[in-house]
């Protein structure tokens, strides 16, 4: 009996201990997660399949001119890439996509597009399904740095999920001190766990800059803080829906 007297107070001393770790403050912000899809409360709604306000030309500044129809951006190949008209740092990325079902291509030159972290790293969009082509650059890579753990694409036609957690790179005084960081999930499956990006991934060499021309502009910008995001005009037909963000 002393033993098991002497043991339930030993394990009433620890709870009381760890109970000298509980945080109170400051309380989670409640936020409504629907299930049909919808995007949480406290997201930042960047295409709702209204307009594309939210968005410009990265050639011009001019209004973006991809089609709009039942709820859904396409590409008008050949009338350029797109940005926000916000800038972001660190997020939670949700966006659908379709590559056209029309095959008229192969390898680089199927249901080819991008997002473009910070106008400067690119999750690869792209026809992958039964469509061979280098590993760093198919569905789901970090564009020529980072290959998916697996292949998650759908058939051509079919809409696809991208959930990207990105983590920005940290300047101070002009010098990276943290370089920036990417999740993917493919359709919900994690393609790209937590790597670490090696720089731009359009540049000759992956390089972080101070000041940089993010992809495809030319002119030279502060590049230490937050930047937009990007939505590449490949010269190919892939759609876009559902598009939102939470800032992190």
């Amino acid at each position: 009996m002393k033993k098991l007297l002497l043991a339930i107070a030993a394990l009433t001393a620890a709870a009381v201990s760890a109970q000298d770790r509980a945080v109170w403050e400051p309380e989670p912000e409640l936020v409504n997660a629907p299930a049909n899809g919808a995007p949480p409360s406290d997201a930042i709604v960047l295409f709702d399949g209204a307009n594309l306000d939210q968005w410009m030309r990265i050639e011009d500044g001019e209004p973006a001119r991809w089609e709009i129809a039942d709820g859904v951006a396409t590409v008008t190949p050949g009338v350029g890439s797109i940005r926000t008209r916000e800038s972001f740092g660190s997020m939670q990325l949700h966006l659908e996509w379709r590559p056209t079902d029309v095959i008229s291509g192969s390898g680089q030159s199927r249901g080819n597009s991008g997002v473009f972290l910070h106008g400067l790293f690119e999750v690869q969009i792209l026809d992958s399904w039964e469509n061979p082509t280098y590993a760093n650059g198919q569905a789901g890579s970090v564009y020529l740095q980072s290959p998916p753990l697996v292949n998650a694409a759908r058939r051509p036609g079919e809409w696809q999920s991208y959930d990207i957690v990105f983590t920005a790179p940290v300047f101070e005084q002009g010098e990276l001190v943290s370089p920036a960081y990417v999740t993917v999930f493919h359709n919900g499956v994690l393609v790209q766990n937590n790597v670490r990006l090696a720089g731009a991934t359009f540049t000759p060499e992956p390089v972080y800059e101070t000041r940089c021309a993010p992809y495809p502009s030319e002119q030279m910008q502060d590049c230490t803080g937050k930047m937009p995001l990007s939505l590449q005009d490949h010269g190919q037909v892939v759609s876009f829906r559902n598009i939102w963000l939470r800032e992190l």
